[in-house]
């Protein structure tokens, strides 16, 4: 069955194109430095807001039929994975990332629920099989179900958190199934509300044992890939651990997940931290923590995440400058975390959203690669800290000064004035503007 007969597969017709049904600056199989486009980004489909996320929200039902013809859970689920690979094809997106709930649903029990998962995921490989589409990363739904009320490996419920790793060790099986080089740990509820009925240490502690017991159970059944923390600040909980990729870094490197675990950065949820997107990249970048990317953006008059497909020109220059410039992805992808607005019903309106963030972040891309080429930035910054490639700089860099002889040097030296230089944050926001609108 044909769910989108009305769209053929989206085709580059460059930017001058007016066809909403065609792609302005995704080329998916333009060489750029040696490989595809497609391989640089690595788009993917997500599973829960493409395929089941129907703009419901909390002041109203929902608007779009993503029931997919089928009444039958059992029977939706594999409709929603013809309709999903249908999506990808005719998107030339070649990945796809989920939640084992929205593979398939809960049913009676834990061994019915993984019989039917597993009914789906056949279902899935032999899909993969015909098509050579892949799997990005998996995880499980473990924030929904009322037994996750007061969070899942955090919870202070010792059944709870035995529920949640035998969700886990079955999401860890089936992302392995379908060949997944990534599982995310996103804490949906591994946080507080109150401190007044929390034991922070306790919870801290049993977050790090569900981890390590995820890691060694993954690498004993053959999982390779990266385990992913994906930061965000808030919501649901008031105070989630995972606030930004600061204090995950802080987390892992306490419990010793480090070597394991990669950061999945999400805009959105940059934003809810209060740093720009660029930042969070950064900071995973210079810790050697970069692994993948949610590609979505939020809204700055709105406080909370809004999960909007990504248009912003510059977010996607300096997040593809950040991926540039950590040496590109290697298990991870651009995984769009993204949903068309409640009022964006229609069945196109899944193809002009994913149009919209691919031709985004191929622009992006594009303008980003520019930059580097360019050089000026680059130039700027080393000139800028050109002092510690020299004399008492390098001298510090090198470990060969102490407190005493530093206090002698700044006493010799006098006032500093002359290694003074100017920031030129305008200049240099003017070189992207020059470069973002020659191309």
């Amino acid at each position: 069955m044909e769910y989108f007969s009305n769209i053929g597969k989206i085709p580059y017709e460059g930017k001058n194109s007016t066809n909403p049904l065609a792609f302005k600056y995704y080329n998916p199989d333009e060489m750029i430095n040696g490989k595809p486009m497609r391989e640089h980004l690595k788009f993917a489909l997500s599973w829960w807001h493409t395929m089941g996320g129907d703009g419901t929200d909390m002041f109203g039902c929902g608007t779009a039929d993503k029931t997919w013809g089928q009444a039958d859970p059992t029977e939706r689920a594999k409709a929603k994975v013809d309709a999903a690979f249908e999506i990808m094809q005719k998107l030339s997106i070649d990945y796809f990332c989920w939640h084992d709930r929205d593979l398939s649903p809960e049913y009676g029990s834990l061994a019915e629920t993984n019989a039917k998962l597993d009914e789906v995921a056949d279902y899935i490989k032999a899909k993969q099989d015909e098509t050579g589409l892949k799997c990005l990363w998996g995880t499980a739904k473990c924030f929904d179900h009322p037994r996750f009320m007061h969070g899942a490996g955090t919870s202070p419920s010792a059944d709870v958190f035995a529920f949640s790793a035998a969700q886990i060790k079955k999401a860890l099986e089936t992302t392995v199934k379908l060949g997944g080089n990534g599982y995310v740990f996103w804490g949906g509820r591994e946080g507080y509300e109150t401190l007044l009925n929390t034991n922070m240490g306790l919870e801290l502690d049993n977050m790090a044992r569900l981890m390590k017991m995820a890691v060694e159970y993954g690498r004993s059944i053959g999982f390779t890939g990266d385990f992913y923390i994906e930061p965000k600040p808030k919501e649901p909980t008031k105070h989630q651990y995972d606030f930004d990729t600061a204090t995950v870094l802080g987390f892992l490197r306490k419990y010793g997940l480090d070597k394991d675990f990669k950061m999945n950065i999400e805009a959105n949820h940059a934003t809810l931290a209060q740093h720009t997107f660029q930042h969070e990249l950064a900071v995973a970048r210079t810790n050697g923590a970069f692994g993948s990317i949610d590609a979505n953006q939020g809204d700055v008059l709105l406080g909370w995440d809004t999960d909007q497909f990504p248009t912003n020109i510059y977010d996607t220059t300096m997040c593809m400058y950040e991926v540039i410039k950590a040496g590109g992805f290697t298990n991870g992808g651009l995984n769009f975390d993204a949903k068309a607005r409640r009022g964006s019903f229609t069945p196109e309106d899944i193809f002009y959203s994913y149009i919209a963030g691919m031709d985004a972040f191929a622009l992006g891309f594009k303008a980003a690669l520019k930059l580097i080429e360019d050089g000026r930035i680059d130039k700027f910054i080393d000139d800028r800290y050109a002092s510690w490639t020299t004399g008492i700089g390098k001298d510090i860099v090198d470990g060969k000064v102490n407190m005493a002889d530093l206090e002698k040097y700044a006493l010799e030296k006098g006032e500093v004035t002359d290694s003074l230089t100017s920031g030129r944050q305008e200049m240099l926001e003017s070189i992207v503007n020059n470069i973002l609108f020659t191309l």
